[in-house]
């Protein structure tokens, strides 16, 4: 008779599960905590989402799980005006329930399993890990697969690429990509690049102040003119608000996204038809982009000098939600020092032991809030 066995997964605590008694004290201030840790927005979904939203509201049927061809197109024509990705098939579209879903499943929706090694960078969003955990393959920390010994090489299967980068705001440049994407294809490997923080370049990355987009993967200066072993994550959480719709998509190589909307057929993993409806309205209106971009764009402005004041030095930031500081110290003494001024902090060891010292603080808080925080940290 087999023993019995405990049910369930066999994996590590939710690493913000850490964070409780830094919260705790953070509310003890007496002007209220001032959450800047997590990255989930805060201020409204655009009128225009939820319209969308209500007028597909009467959905009584199943939806489709490649998602309508009015969305794919939109999709498609998305990317050519605001990526230059030109010509990308709606065909090699596909919508998910957010792009975290994505991330965490595609090791194993990919068929890999013991034995296969999925890059990741060496800071990054802890769920690529776990996405290769949950597939039974290896998860390794590298920046260049150069950096790989030749039998950890052979094995890579899954590259990711995050750009920009969460935590860290880092913007990898057409050359970095290409050489990348060179580097895996050399090995039969596929790319999977996460771009979700791209409408949100700052600097030489910000358009809307003289600087240039932030390039895609699928963008023919990178891909060669071929989506082959490549796919372009996108989500509309953090250019929309739309968080709570789970909102997101995936396209590039046409064999594998066929494969990708045959099994997830079989899985039932669709995106509500009000939902797409709601993409389609987000994706079709470039003016709530903007006009939420200069929101951050303030916020930023007025955390960068609080945050310097407090003793920390910013480091890359140069896209995304966050801002990756340290002050020479400990990661959680830093956390603590935050916290005692009731401001929460990601702490940056929760993106790989390269974080060890760092902080990320998120942009995403009410115009209020980040007020609060930074005449705290000036004070």
């Amino acid at each position: 008779m087999t023993p019995n066995r405990a049910f369930g997964l066999d994996l590590p605590d939710y690493p913000w599960d850490a964070m409780a008694p830094y919260i705790e004290e953070a509310r003890k201030h007496p002007d209220g905590g001032v959450n800047l840790s997590i990255g989930t927005p805060v201020d409204p979904t655009p009128e225009v989402v939820q319209r969308a939203l209500r007028d597909a509201s009467n959905a009584p049927g199943y939806p489709t799980t490649h998602g309508t061809i009015e969305l794919r197109e939109s999709i498609s024509e998305w990317y050519r005006r605001r990526r230059s990705v030109l010509g990308l098939d709606p065909a090699d579209i596909l919508p998910t329930v957010g792009s975290k879903e994505l991330v965490a499943w595609l090791p194993t929706l990919l068929g890999l399993g013991a034995g296969d090694v999925v890059v990741r960078p060496t800071v990054a969003y802890p769920t690529y890990d776990m996405g290769a955990h949950f597939a039974g393959a290896t998860p390794v920390a590298a920046d260049s697969l150069a950096e790989l010994d030749p039998g950890t090489r052979a094995r890579v299967r899954l590259v990711w690429l995050n750009s920009p980068s969460n935590p860290t705001g880092a913007v990898q440049d057409v050359e970095a990509l290409r050489a990348m994407v060179d580097a895996a294809r050399g090995l039969g490997a596929m790319v999977a690049s996460d771009e979700c923080y791209a409408e949100l370049g700052w600097g030489a990355w910000d358009p809307a102040q003289g600087g240039n987009p932030v390039p895609s993967i699928l963008d023919a200066r990178v891909s060669g003119g071929s989506t082959e072993q490549l796919l372009s994550v996108y989500s509309l959480s953090k250019q929309s608000n739309l968080a709570g719709y789970r909102a997101a998509f995936v396209a590039g190589d046409s064999a594998v996204l066929a494969n990708l909307i045959n099994s997830r057929k079989h899985a039932g993993m669709i995106v509500p038809y009000p939902v797409q409806e709601a993409m389609r309205a987000a994706l079709s209106d470039d003016a709530h982009v903007a006009a939420q971009k200069d929101l951050y764009r303030a916020r930023r402005e007025q955390l960068i000098p609080a945050l310097e004041a407090f003793g920390l030095t910013i480091s890359a930031s140069n896209a995304g939600l966050y801002l990756w500081a340290t002050a020479g110290e400990d990661t959680w003494l830093t956390v603590r020092r935050f916290a005692e001024l009731g401001i929460i902090v990601g702490p940056g060891t929760f993106y790989g032991d390269a974080g060890n010292g760092f902080v990320r603080v998120a942009l995403t808080g009410s115009d209020e809030r980040v007020a609060a925080a930074a005449a705290r940290l000036t004070a």
